[in-house]
């Protein structure tokens, strides 16, 4: 493998840069991803390669992958052996990465190329970490805009990191590179949360949201609730504080409805009845339920984690060397041993 360096002053001209695209049915507009992001990285004079991680594909994404990949050396692909998520196509992606810096991009370029002249500019006045903040997102739909404002405005004031508009359209420096493929241990990641949460240097630039060149979205609001999930567990604890919270207010109705009946019987007045026993009832057993449900999902992060699967499974490879199809990628397991 090529030797992995963060650059020194004197040789940003020719900088090496990895762009990583996780893919999942991209099989209509792949071949224009690499046509306006390698002319954008041309322009700026920069030697660049692109790690294309298809994420279990039903489509021809990875045909069209390897047959790039035969005619531009540059380009070189990873295909897992089912759908694992895009958390873990951006882990393999970054991992198999070879350049000084790594920006991390989607495939149907809403994520826009023109806005990589300056991310390189801010990593090269020292940027560890250039987040591409979203301006606006006019494309997307008023349940998603909704779906995504919440998400956003949850973790960032549960989790304490700052993901306020973020994406995962983001530029890297090597060092920033192998603390999260190679030092951060833990399988369950948030990607955006991880690379605010390293601390380093970073600068945001905001850009508007393109529409799809083809195709269409992948996020359900299923796996955006899953997403959400994973994050609160991974970055806060807070959740489980709100069990504490529940406690302290069940423990407070107990007192008050105590208070009520003490006070009825001194006056002599009957107790209250069976309505409202029903209703403490209730409110006791959802706070119960709420809470047994939080710390299930802690419980169940848990031992996903002590299992110690790998994250994801590596099917094929195009555009590797023989034998430097990069098996060192932390997280992996190869199925296919061969390089294409």
């Amino acid at each position: 493998m090529t030797e992995r360096t963060s650059p020194s002053s004197k040789d940003f001209a020719q900088a090496f840069i990895s762009v990583v695209l996780p893919a999942h049915n991209e099989e209509a507009g792949i071949s224009r991803a690499f046509d306006v992001i390698g002319r954008t990285l041309d322009e700026c004079g920069v030697r660049w390669e692109i790690v294309v991680v298809d994420d279990g594909s039903r489509d021809q994404t990875f045909a069209v992958v390897s047959r790039c990949a035969r005619s531009d050396h540059r380009i070189r692909g990873i295909h897992f052996s089912r759908n694992f998520g895009k958390e873990a196509a951006l882990l393999a992606g970054i991992d198999a990465a070879r350049g000084e810096a790594v920006i991390t991009m989607d495939a149907d370029l809403q994520h826009p190329p023109s806005v990589i002249p300056e991310m390189l500019e801010a990593w090269r006045a020292g940027a560890k970490v250039v987040h591409a903040v979203k301006r606006q997102r006019e494309h997307d739909g008023a349940a998603m805009r909704i779906r995504a404002w919440a998400f956003n405005k949850t973790i960032s004031w549960l989790g304490g990191i700052n993901i306020q508009n973020s994406s995962d359209f983001k530029l890297m420096d090597r060092v920033v590179v192998d603390v999260i493929a190679r030092q951060v241990p833990e399988k369950r990641r948030f990607f955006r949360g991880l690379t605010d949460w390293v601390g380093y240097r970073r600068v945001d630039i905001p850009f508007d949201v393109a529409e799809r060149s083809d195709g269409e979205g992948k996020w359900s609001f299923l796996g955006l609730v899953e997403l959400a999930l994973t994050a609160l567990v991974s970055f806060t604890s807070a959740p489980l504080r709100i069990v504490t919270i529940m406690g302290l207010l069940t423990l407070a109705l107990g007192l008050g409805i105590t208070i009520d009946t003490l006070w009825a019987w001194l006056q002599g007045r009957a107790v209250s009845g069976f309505a409202t026993m029903i209703l403490t009832l209730l409110i006791i057993g959802s706070f119960i339920m709420i809470s047994l449900g939080i710390i299930g999902e802690y419980i169940a992060k848990i031992y996903e984690e002590v299992k110690a699967r790998p994250v994801y499974l590596i099917d094929e490879y195009a555009g590797f060397d023989v034998g430097q199809s990069d098996r060192s990628m932390r997280g992996s397991s190869d199925v296919d041993a061969s390089s294409r």
